[in-house]
C-alpha cells in the first residue's frame, strides 16, 4: 500500500504524472490498455481492481492500473489531459469540488447526477457512467466511550470548544465541502484541528487522539471500532454517489466499454462496501483478493 505525506505527496504525484504522460493512452488505439487510476485511501483502491478484473472478464480489452495516484486536485487534470482514462468519482465532490457548484439542501442524487454530467462533458470531455449503487458521504464519529452525547451536528457544534477535530489532509484544501466550508456552516470552535492520513484517523478517534473525525459512510471501521454517528442536519454535504467517470475519446475508441462498465450498475450496496473497507482495513485481506471474490461472490465474472 502506498502512503503519502503532506509534505512528499507533491513532489511524488508530479514524477508519476510525468511518466504517464509520457506513456499514456493518448493515441487513440484501442490496442493499448485503458488506464484505470484511483485516490490514496482503502475504497478507492478497491474499486480500481473491480473496475480491472471486471473488464477484463467481460470484454477483449486490457486494463492497466495506477493505484493511489492522487486526490481530486491531482485526478480532474490527469484525465482532463488523458494521463490516466477513467476512474471512480464521487458526485458531490464532482460538483463542488471540481466544478465549484453548490448542491441545494436536500438535492436529489440524480439531479446532482446529471449537473456533474454536464459539467464535466462541457468543461473536461468526460463522461459521467451509471452509478455503481452506493454511496460515501461523510458522518462526524466520535468514540461511543468518549463521553459525548452529540446525535446532530448542531449538537456537536454546542460543545465543539472542547474537542480536538482529525481529518485527511485533503478535507482542509477541499473547497465547498471541505474543513473552511463546514466550520463556517455549523459555527465550529474546535480546541484544535489535527491532519492524518485518512486510513489513520480512525484510530486516533478510537484511541483518544482527536474526539472527532468526517468518517466515510462505507467505512468498516465506524462499526468494528464503535464509533458514534451523528446527523448532518443541516444538510451541509451533498450526495456522494459512487460513478466511474471515463474520457469521452476512450468510448469512441473503445466501443463496447461503456456498455460494459454499466453492467456494474447498481451492484454494490452501501453495506457491500463497508464490508469490503473492513476485511482491507481490519482484517488485513489485499485490495485484488477482495474485489475478486466480490466480483465472484455475485456472478460478475468467472471463478
Amino acid at each position: 500500500m502506498k502512503k503519502w505525506s503532506k509534505t512528499a505527496s507533491g513532489m511524488v504525484i508530479a514524477s508519476s504524472a510525468f511518466v504517464m504522460g509520457a506513456c499514456g493512452n493518448t493515441s487513440g488505439s484501442a490496442d493499448e490498455p485503458i488506464i484505470v487510476a484511483g485516490k490514496p485511501w482503502t475504497e478507492q483502491y478497491i474499486l480500481p481492481h473491480i473496475l480491472e478484473l471486471y473488464i477484463e472478464g467481460n470484454s477483449d480489452y486490457e486494463v492497466e492500473l495506477e493505484e493511489g495516484l492522487g486526490e481530486v486536485a491531482i485526478l480532474t487534470p490527469s484525465i482532463e489531459n488523458g494521463d490516466i482514462d477513467m476512474y471512480v468519482e464521487y458526485t458531490g465532490t464532482g460538483l463542488e469540488a471540481v466544478l465549484n457548484e453548490k448542491a441545494d439542501q436536500g438535492e436529489s442524487s440524480e439531479s446532482i447526477l446529471e449537473r456533474v454530467r454536464e459539467g464535466y462533458e462541457e468543461r473536461y470531455e468526460v463522461a459521467w457512467l451509471e452509478p455503481l449503487g452506493f454511496e460515501n458521504s461523510y458522518t462526524m464519529a466520535y468514540a461511543a466511550d468518549s463521553g459525548i452525547t452529540a446525535t446532530t451536528y448542531t449538537e456537536l457544534a454546542e460543545v465543539s470548544n472542547e474537542l480536538i477535530f482529525g481529518a485527511p489532509h485533503s478535507f482542509y484544501e477541499r473547497e465547498g465541502d471541505g474543513y473552511d466550508a463546514l466550520v463556517e456552516a455549523y459555527g465550529y470552535e474546535f480546541m484544535s484541528a489535527e491532519s492524518f492520513d485518512a486510513s489513520i484517523m480512525y484510530d486516533a478517534v478510537r484511541t483518544g487522539q482527536v474526539d472527532v473525525i468526517p468518517a466515510f459512510t462505507t467505512d468498516g471501521r465506524i462499526e468494528r471500532f464503535n464509533l458514534v454517528t451523528t446527523e448532518d442536519d443541516l444538510g451541509f454535504f451533498p450526495k456522494y454517489d459512487a460513478v466511474p467517470i471515463v474520457r469521452m475519446d476512450i468510448l469512441e475508441d473503445y466501443p463496447e466499454l461503456e456498455e460494459v462498465i454499466n453492467g456494474l450498475a447498481g451492484q454494490i450496496s452501501d453495506e457491500e462496501m463497508q464490508e469490503m473497507n473492513a476485511r482491507v482495513d481490519i482484517d488485513g485481506d489485499d485490495y485484488r483478493t477482495v474485489a475478486e471474490e466480490f466480483l465472484q461472490s455475485k456472478g460478475l465474472i468467472e471463478e
